[in-house]
C-alpha cells in the first residue's frame, strides 16, 4: 500500500531530506557567519588561498543566507514543496566538494598558513565529502518513495513574471556554468581578483541559484516554492552588503559588474515580490 497521505498529491517527503537540510543549515550558519565576519574585517579566511577577502565572504553569505530557508524544509508536506530548494542544495554540496578536491593544491592544507585555517580547510573537505555523499543518497532514496498523482497547482505564477524568471535563471545558470567549465576565461571577467578555486566556488553557487530560479519557473506554483522564496532575498541582501563593504576592490566601471548587480537585484526583487504575491493569495490562508 502507498504511504502517501490521501489528502496530499505528489511524492511523500523523505525524512532523510529533512535531516540533511537541517544539518546543512546549522553548519551553514556557523561557517557562513565566520566567513562573512572575516571578510568584513578584510581577512580571506576561506578553505583555500584567495587574493581578496570578498570571494570567501560571498561563499559565506550564500551559506548563511540559505540556512533559514533550509530549516523550513521539514514543514513541507510533499517533495514537490521542497525540491526547488533541495536540488540546488545538492548542486552546492556536490559542486563545492568537487571544486575543493580538483583544486587541492590551493587548499590551506597544501599551502600552509595559520593553524586555524589549515584545520578549517581540513574540516571543510571532510564535512563536504560526507554531506555530498549523504545528499546523493538522500536524493536517491527520495525518488524511491511512493508517489500519488501530482497535486493541482494552487497559486500559479503571474504570466508577467515568467519571462523575467527565465531571464534571471538563465543568467545565473550561464554564469555558473562558465565559471565552472572555463574558470581561466570567465574568472578574468569577475570584477575583482579571484583565484581558480574562487572562480569555481562562486560558479557552483551561481549554478545552484540558476537551478533554483529555473526550478521555480517549472513548478509554476507559489505554494510549492515558498522555501526558495525565503532564501533568495536573504542571499542577495547579504551579498549586496559584502559588495558594498568591499566596494573599493570591485571594478564598477566594467560590464560584468553591472551584470552582477542586475542579477543580485533580480534575486532580491524575485524573493520579495514572490512573498508578497503568496501572502495576498487566498491559498496562503489555508496553507
Amino acid at each position: 500500500m502507498s504511504s502517501v497521505p490521501d489528502t496530499a498529491g505528489g511524492r511523500e517527503l523523505a525524512p532523510g531530506v529533512v535531516v540533511l537540510s537541517t544539518a546543512v543549515a546549522l553548519i551553514g550558519i556557523g561557517v557562513g557567519a565566520l566567513l562573512v565576519i572575516a571578510s568584513v574585517l578584510g581577512k580571506a579566511a576561506g578553505p583555500w588561498s584567495s587574493p581578496e577577502a570578498l570571494s570567501p565572504g560571498l561563499l559565506g553569505a550564500a551559506m548563511a543566507g540559505t540556512a533559514p530557508a533550509l530549516l523550513t524544509v521539514g514543514r513541507a508536506r510533499t517533495w514537490e514543496e521542497a525540491r526547488t530548494l533541495v536540488w540546488p542544495l545538492v548542486v552546492v554540496l556536490v559542486g563545492l566538494c568537487t571544486v575543493s578536491l580538483v583544486n587541492g593544491g590551493e587548499l590551506r592544507i597544501a599551502t600552509g598558513g595559520p593553524l586555524f585555517l589549515v584545520l578549517f580547510s581540513l574540516g571543510w573537505v571532510a564535512t563536504l565529502a560526507l554531506l555530498a555523499v549523504g545528499a546523493v543518497a538522500c536524493l536517491a532514496l527520495q525518488y524511491r518513495r511512493p508517489a500519488a498523482p501530482p497535486a493541482e497547482r494552487t497559486a500559479p505564477l503571474p504570466g508577467w513574471s515568467k519571462p523575467l524568471l527565465a531571464l534571471l535563471g538563465a543568467g545565473w545558470f550561464g554564469l555558473g556554468a562558465g565559471l565552472l567549465v572555463a574558470p581561466g576565461f570567465w574568472g578574468a571577467l569577475v570584477p575583482w581578483e579571484v583565484s581558480r578555486a574562487d572562480a569555481q566556488g562562486l560558479g557552483v553557487w551561481a549554478l545552484a541559484l540558476g537551478v533554483g530560479v529555473l526550478g521555480a519557473l517549472a513548478e509554476d506554483d507559489l505554494a510549492r516554492i515558498r522555501p526558495a522564496l525565503l532564501a533568495v532575498p536573504v542571499v542577495s541582501s547579504a551579498a549586496g552588503v559584502l559588495l558594498a563593504v568591499h566596494a573599493r576592490d570591485v571594478d564598477w566601471t566594467s560590464g560584468p559588474a553591472a551584470c552582477l548587480v542586475g542579477l543580485v537585484v533580480g534575486l532580491l526583487v524575485t524573493g520579495v515580490s514572490g512573498r508578497l504575491l503568496w501572502a495576498r493569495h487566498p491559498a496562503s490562508v489555508a496553507g
